[in-house]
This record gives structure tokens, C-alpha cells and sequence, in this order.
């Protein structure tokens, strides 16, 4: 299993501008970072074991050393669709960083042979590859298991030094 320390916290909107105004106030964030219309596709994206298609915005900041993240779906069905309908805005998961695929989908497998649901799971751009398993006995809906590679490390560190 990864290191447990969380390095992301995240939450699911309707109205990005919003959250981000809530999470500046409260924690700080100074200057966020918006990804418009990220698409995860069926060739890298499953959602309850089904390939996925849909469109998200994203917007991360940082507190300290942890990423915010905020996601608002635009299309398509996806956890953060679920999220929102079943329960509306708010926090969503917390990620913690496998460090390579393998040791991601170790993870993965050992979540789910100690009973856990692998909820989605996908690739992005530039390699970054995830998986969201069910903690709602956790208090939170999801626990986000990712690894980063050097190149979209590279993308975080940046947004991290626009906090400073």
C-alpha cells in the first residue's frame, strides 16, 4: 500500500468561482490553477467497470503542502455526477500518491481484497493514472489512490511556487 498521508483533498461543485471563494477564505489558497473541459475517454476511463466518457473542469490550489482540488462535471456519467446527485456539492475524496503503476494497481487490488470497491478508474494526459475506491465508511465518499509522473509533478510543483 502507498504511503497513507494525504496529499490532495477534493471536492465536487456545480459552481467552481464558489468553491474556490469558500476554500480561499477558509484555508487560504491564493491563486488557483483552472483546467476547463478535461475529457476522460473510454479508452483510459472506466466507471463501475463500464469505459467512461465525460468531461470535467478542474481547478487545484494549495494549502500548505496539500492540493485542493475542485471538480465540476460538464457531461457525462462519472463519480463526480453521482456525487452530485446523490448527496450535492461538497467534499468529495482524499488522494494519497502511489509511486509507480504497479504499486497503484497493487493498491488497488489490495483495497478491493479487503473488501473495498474500485469505483473509477482512469489515465490522464501526460500519464498521470488513478483510481478512486469507496471509504464512505471512512467519512468521506472516495479515497483517490494516483500516480504522478515526473512530467505532471512537474505541472503541481509549479502551481504549488504560484501559492508563495
Amino acid at each position: 500500500m502507498p504511503d497513507q498521508t494525504p496529499v490532495q483533498i477534493a471536492w465536487v461543485t456545480r459552481d467552481l468561482g464558489a468553491t474556490e471563494a469558500m476554500l480561499t477564505a477558509l484555508l487560504g489558497a491564493r491563486k488557483w490553477v483552472r483546467m476547463p473541459g478535461i475529457h476522460f475517454g473510454p479508452d483510459t476511463c472506466t466507471y463501475r467497470g463500464e469505459p467512461a466518457d465525460f468531461v470535467a473542469d478542474v481547478s487545484l490550489s494549495y494549502a500548505g503542502d496539500t492540493q485542493l482540488e475542485v471538480i465540476a462535471p460538464v457531461s457525462g456519467t462519472s463519480i463526480y455526477t453521482e456525487f452530485l446527485e446523490g448527496s450535492g456539492p461538497g467534499l468529495h475524496h482524499v488522494c494519497i500518491e502511489a509511486d509507480s503503476p504497479a504499486a497503484l494497481a497493487d493498491a488497488l487490488t489490495d483495497a478491493q481484497d479487503r473488501g473495498a470497491s474500485v469505483v473509477q478508474t482512469g489515465t490522464m494526459a501526460g500519464g498521470m493514472e488513478f483510481g478512486y475506491v469507496s471509504a464512505s465508511g471512512a467519512g468521506v465518499p472516495y479515497l483517490e489512490i494516483a500516480y504522478v509522473p515526473p512530467q505532471i509533478r512537474a505541472f503541481f510543483d509549479h502551481v504549488k511556487q504560484e501559492q508563495k
